[in-house]
């Protein structure tokens, strides 16, 4: 039975989501491609219909989450865009923390996708610069220097307490770590 072309768009768009998924809970080596396709309920000769490799379909999964992300950021500008630090340090959580596959994919895959290709790093680098901007929008600071310099600090910090706490094997070390870096982000911002 041939494939229509919106049937053609949809699967792909379901590979990307659940590839976007994936990759953040098991790592970009971690993931096969048969599988993959196994559990999008697809052929594995459909993969290469849609993507012309592995690395193609990591740069476009990548980008996929990374827009996620952004979106997540700019919701929660719109709710409240008083309120920069304690949205944010929402995000540093155990509930974070416990789901990377539905989370931020540099805390997910900041590692895997250093030694990456230049095409997911173009993809990544990208995103991380929209998501600077949107912070850097939302931040007060006395110039846009300053605003841009809190904004990659507070990016950094939840994504960097986000792996930490991932790594380490002690619940409530891994519940400190997070502490530690929404009260960081509390004071970073009342500084000024």
């Amino acid at each position: 039975m041939r494939v229509t072309r919106q049937q053609a768009r949809e699967n792909r768009s379901r590979v990307l989501r659940l590839a976007a998924q994936r990759f953040r809970e098991k790592g970009l080596n971690g993931l096969g491609v048969a599988e993959l396709m196994q559990e999008a309920g697809l052929t594995h000769g459909g993969f290469y219909k849609q993507f012309s490799s592995k690395d193609e379909l990591a740069a476009e999964a990548c980008a996929a989450a990374i827009a996620d992300n952004l979106a997540a950021y700019q919701q929660l500008a719109k709710e409240d865009p008083e309120s920069l630090v304690p949205l944010v340090s929402s995000l540093i959580s155990e509930l974070h923390r416990n789901t990377p596959g539905d989370g931020c994919l540099l805390a997910s895959l900041g590692a895997d996708i250093a030694r990456s290709k230049k095409s997911v790093r173009s993809k990544v680098t990208d995103g991380v610069r929209k998501i600077v901007d949107c912070l850097s929008g939302w931040t007060p600071g006395r110039s846009k220097t300053l605003a841009r310099r809190k904004a990659i600090a507070t990016y950094t910090t939840v994504v960097g307490s986000l792996v930490v706490a991932r790594a380490v094997d002690d619940p409530e070390f891994a519940r400190e770590i997070l502490k530690a870096a929404r009260e960081s982000l509390a004071e970073l911002h009342q500084a000024g």
